[in-house]
């Protein structure tokens, strides 16, 4: 039986959460699926054995009966990997249900998974904020905001990206980062170290441009969504997680909207992906094609993770 869960976009806050700042994240309609048969003499990946351990451990720790059965993995994707669209959360979040099922026969709440999955997470990320299994465990939009390791704030929200503001997004690709999160997140941890007052201020920026485009998107405002994006990307500028590759890119499509990167980002070649909003969507398709820029639409899903196929 398989579970599979989505990928997720970060609207805004980035970086700003994992010092206690808010972020928006959507979960999009791209998705990893974990199925898991009881099978013996298979190979797994280390990856995958370090889930199953993580669950076990749950399990034991909770004093929940469970059968410790042999079992074959097989994983499939369409989440792009390393390029800011929480891959390794979906993983996470995909395969800890799986197991939690395969292991005691019943599927467990959402928190459940949400908490095991930001401890596999960290193999990947040690200092995972918690907000990207968040997105992918639940789905929607979420505002997401970590007071400290004990608590955390997760807060499905009760509507959904407007069609007025969602048909004009977009994803498009500036090139995988040659950074992957936790150097990136060890990058703005040093800047901290040197400069806490200048960072506490571009921290602050984040989080009210978070703030404005989660209103933004409360009422369907174009231009106040619009303004938000461009704020965010221009603090992120300041936190030196975009590279020159990813600004030119946003210089070249000036002419057709505003964008920002979205994830960790990347400062020596690609910055992963980037959020673009277009004032004219055959405009920017068409120069995107004719450029050869890689891109695709921004589609917001409602369903974190599954059992089965998703619908």
């Amino acid at each position: 039986m398989g579970f599979s869960a989505p990928a997720k976009v970060i609207i805004s806050g980035e970086h700003a959460v994992v010092y206690g700042r808010p972020a928006l994240v959507s979960a999009i309609h791209l998705r990893l699926t974990c199925s898991l048969d009881a099978s013996r003499g298979t190979t797994n990946t280390k990856n995958v054995l370090f889930v199953a351990e993580k669950v076990k451990e749950y399990l034991t720790r909770k004093k929940i009966t469970f059968r410790n059965i042999p079992f074959r993995c097989k994983i499939s994707s369409d989440i792009p990997i390393g390029r800011g669209l929480g891959s390794s959360a979906a993983f996470s979040v995909a395969t800890t249900a799986a197991f939690l099922f395969l292991y005691t026969g019943r599927e467990f709440d959402k928190e459940t998974i949400s908490d095991i999955a930001h401890e596999v997470e960290k193999r990947f990320h040690q200092n995972a904020s918690g907000v990207d299994t968040c997105a992918s465990c639940f789905g929607g939009l979420i505002y997401y905001r970590k007071e400290f390791k004990f608590l955390k704030k997760i807060s499905p929200l009760p509507f959904k990206v407007p069609k007025i503001i969602e048909d004009r997004l977009y994803l498009i690709d500036s090139g995988k980062p040659a950074e992957n999160t936790a150097e990136m997140v060890r990058l703005v941890e040093e800047q901290y170290a040197i400069k806490p007052a200048r960072m506490e201020r571009i921290l602050n920026m984040i989080e009210k441009s978070t703030k404005k485009v989660t209103i933004a998107i409360a009422e369907g405002n174009q231009f106040c969504f619009k303004k938000a994006l461009q704020e965010n990307q221009r603090a992120l500028e300041k936190l030196k997680v975009v590279s020159g590759e990813a600004k030119r890119l946003l210089l070249r499509l000036k002419r057709f909207g505003v964008g920002k990167i979205t994830g960790a980002g990347g400062k020596k070649q690609g910055s992963g992906f980037i959020l673009f909003y277009t004032d004219d969507n055959d405009k920017f398709e068409n120069y995107c094609q004719k450029k050869k820029v890689s891109y695709f639409k921004f589609v917001s899903y409602n369903q974190g993770v599954v059992r089965g196929q998703s619908s």
